[in-house]
């Protein structure tokens, strides 16, 4: 069984003006496109061959840095654009925003939590939203590492994450890091982040 790279559930314009067309196709189709080929070369013919991305992070401090940078990079990448939709819904509901609330004080409240942690992340990583046994917690990672991983300070289940890597903002936003981060939040998809959510 190999990794492939995952066909979106919308047009490369479908997030515009957010995040425009060409960002889109050149983020999906050549960065996804190369860090699926690299993991599937870096897994094929060893004991590793079949097994999930998930049994591989949790082991990947004794594996070679090409599995857990292409890994993480095949894995975080699809969840970024599954938590994306045009005209998805304007905020979490239900459960899932209640958890917000407890976890977190408000809406607004971790919103600027998230937002600070994509901010700040120096260099090229991720920000991510957590689920923790009963909590959420917002947490942040470099490069292409994640919170299912054995070597982040905060492991838990992801929810929702946004890339802070320049290449996912650089053509529209050039060094305005949080101006993107502010159009993210205009394409959630809030209803495939509480699907991911456990009650």
């Amino acid at each position: 069984m190999s990794f492939t790279l995952p066909t979106l559930q919308y047009d490369y314009k479908a997030l515009e003006p957010y995040i425009d067309a060409q960002t889109m196709e050149i983020h999906h189709s050549k960065h996804h496109q190369a860090y699926t080929n690299n993991l599937n070369a870096a897994v094929d013919n060893t004991e590793l061959a079949g097994k999930s991305i998930e049994e591989i992070f949790s082991n990947v401090s004794k594996l070679a840095p090409a599995l857990r940078n292409n890994g993480g990079g095949f894995y975080n990448h699809n969840l970024y654009w599954d938590v994306m939709t045009p005209g998805g819904p304007a905020g979490p509901e239900g459960k899932l925003l209640e958890s917000i609330n407890g976890s977190f004080g408000s809406f607004d409240l971790f919103k600027e939590a998230f937002t600070k942690a994509a901010v700040t992340r120096f260099g090229s990583g991720w920000a991510w939203l957590v689920q923790k046994g009963d909590n959420l917690i917002v947490t942040s990672t470099p490069n292409q590492d994640n919170p299912l991983m054995d070597v982040t300070e905060i492991q838990g289940a992801p929810i929702l994450t946004i890339d802070v890597w320049e290449h996912a903002y650089y053509l529209k936003y050039q060094n305005r890091r949080p101006e993107y981060i502010e159009a993210f939040f205009k394409v959630i998809n809030w209803n495939e982040v509480a699907k991911r959510f456990k009650a």
